[in-house]
């Protein structure tokens, strides 16, 4: 096992293949380790095909090295910086503003149906 590499250390690795649950990444010419489908960008990875390709040259974060196994887990979403949850508290109030309005007509609908249910007396 190579000792060159270490937990925590974040490089430029080659993409040389691309499976449905991840994508290995050759570190060097003997070292090449796993970015599983969640690693790959923040948020939700239907098509990990959409994001990365044979090829690609991407950073990474080494999160593991399992040395029994000659296993090294990746990331690459660890060295991207996450989204703003500023658009997340936009749509909230837009859909609280939406759902005002909703009460607000139920409201002054309430008021009508009282009136008329009174007539029907």
């Amino acid at each position: 096992m190579s000792e060159k590499f270490t937990e925590g250390q974040v490089l430029t690795g080659k993409v040389t293949g691309v499976q449905p649950y991840g994508a290995f990444v050759a570190l060097d010419n003997e070292i090449q380790g796993l970015v599983h489908i969640s690693e790959v960008t923040h948020g939700f990875v239907k098509d990990i095909n959409e994001f990365i390709t044979v090829g690609d040259e991407v950073n990474v974060k080494i999160l593991s090295i399992d040395e029994e196994k000659n296993k090294y887990s990746l990331s690459i979403r660890a060295t991207e910086e996450a989204p703003k949850a500023k658009a997340k508290a936009q749509k909230s109030n837009a859909s609280q503003n939406q759902e005002e309005q909703g009460f607000n007509t139920l409201k002054d609908k309430l008021s009508e149906w009282l009136k008329q249910s009174e007539q029907d007396k």
